[in-house]
């Protein structure tokens, strides 16, 4: 049976690491502006480049499959980001910073939710915020997965193992 000083002590330690989690956060950040695509998860708003919040968009170059023809579905997500970006000004809110330094944030056009709409219209896929979407796309052949697709982050991968292995015979002798 546990003793009232250990209980008291094991909630005096729990609040004490949330509220040190709390205060560990980065506060806020909300960048409203004119914007373009760069791809289709990454943007610019006003000089500053920011990466869409939890999605994950095909590469600029990725190629997909769809009733055995090659579809550029990388071209396709940028674009279907760029015509949220003209729809007019947007308003991006983070906290936190991706490993290169861009603010990762969730961006709205009159209010809509791009980064959800993206993966609900099958133009990006979940990437641990928007599981609801992702399931009404894949039910509905959307976009993406309306045929087959590598998941860009394995195609990242794949293209960075490419780049090291033609580096490594460039320099054997």
């Amino acid at each position: 049976m546990f003793r009232p000083r250990f209980l008291s002590a094991a909630l005096f330690i729990a609040i004490a690491v949330l509220i040190a989690a709390a205060l560990n956060r980065q506060p806020e950040q909300m960048v409203v502006g004119a914007a373009r695509a760069i791809d289709g998860d990454s943007l610019v708003v006003e000089g500053r480049e920011m990466r869409l919040a939890g999605i994950d968009a095909p590469e600029a170059r990725q190629l997909c499959h769809l009733a055995g023809q090659s579809i550029p579905c990388g071209r396709q997500a940028t674009q279907a980001l760029q015509r949220w970006l003209s729809r007019g000004p947007v308003a991006c809110t983070g906290h936190e910073n991706d490993p290169y330094g861009r603010l990762l944030v969730i961006c709205r056009v009159n209010g809509a939710d791009i980064n959800a709409d993206l993966v609900r219209n099958g133009f990006a896929v979940d990437f641990g915020r928007y599981p609801t979407e992702e399931k009404e796309a894949r039910a509905a052949y959307r976009g993406l997965w309306g045929g087959t697709f590598e998941v860009p982050a394995e195609y990242r991968q794949r293209m960075r193992a490419e780049a090291r292995a033609k580096e490594t015979e460039r320099s054997q002798p």
